[in-house]
């Protein structure tokens, strides 16, 4: 399979979820790896709708200690994020973790390694929501979903897969 996207949920007590989102892209590693080691980069991985965007000026070097501050909406209601790059291990991979913003821990690894001649991108989310498990699974989940599924869409066509690797026509899930 080119691309998924799963969630599970932590047996601890403290209501962690994972999010786990692979996609296969027909690029070099240092290629991909570039592309998302420019925190600009970020704007167009995001839907237009949750009207995104980096507080602080530019240009952002990636390294271990940067902090970024975002603003977004989700659902109408502003809000402020700040994210700390905790490990910085190019071309291999990258931690954010939020520092400030709306979920009570948010910690995301991304993964990069050289697979079939291709870059497999894997996102790895902890995460514990506002609200717990019950507002996880009626709002949270079903953003987080369409989010990351826009985010693959636009991977899709920023590298041009065509479904290498015995994937159909339509690498991305869908994202509902």
């Amino acid at each position: 399979m080119c691309a998924d996207l799963v969630f599970t949920d932590s047996p601890s007590a403290h209501g962690v979820t994972r999010l786990v989102a692979r996609l296969w892209i027909p690029a070099s590693l240092d290629t991909v790896f570039a592309f998302f080691a420019e925190p600009s980069n970020l704007e167009q991985l995001t839907p237009a709708s949750l009207r995104f965007g980096i507080e602080q000026p530019g240009p952002l070097v990636m390294a271990e200690g940067l902090r970024i501050r975002y603003r977004l909406r989700v659902h109408g209601i502003p809000l402020k994020w700040e994210s700390e790059i905790r490990e910085w291990d190019p071309p291999n991979q990258f931690v954010d973790v939020q520092i400030r913003g709306p979920y009570r821990y948010w910690h995301h690894r991304h993964r990069f390694t050289e697979v079939d001649g291709g870059t497999l991108v894997v996102d790895e989310v902890d995460y514990a929501p506002p609200g717990g498990r019950l507002l996880d699974r009626i709002f949270i989940r079903r953003d987080l979903r369409r989010i990351f599924s826009f985010r693959m869409r636009h991977l899709v066509e920023r590298f041009a897969v065509h479904g290498p690797r015995g994937c159909s026509t339509s690498p991305v899930p869908p994202p509902g």
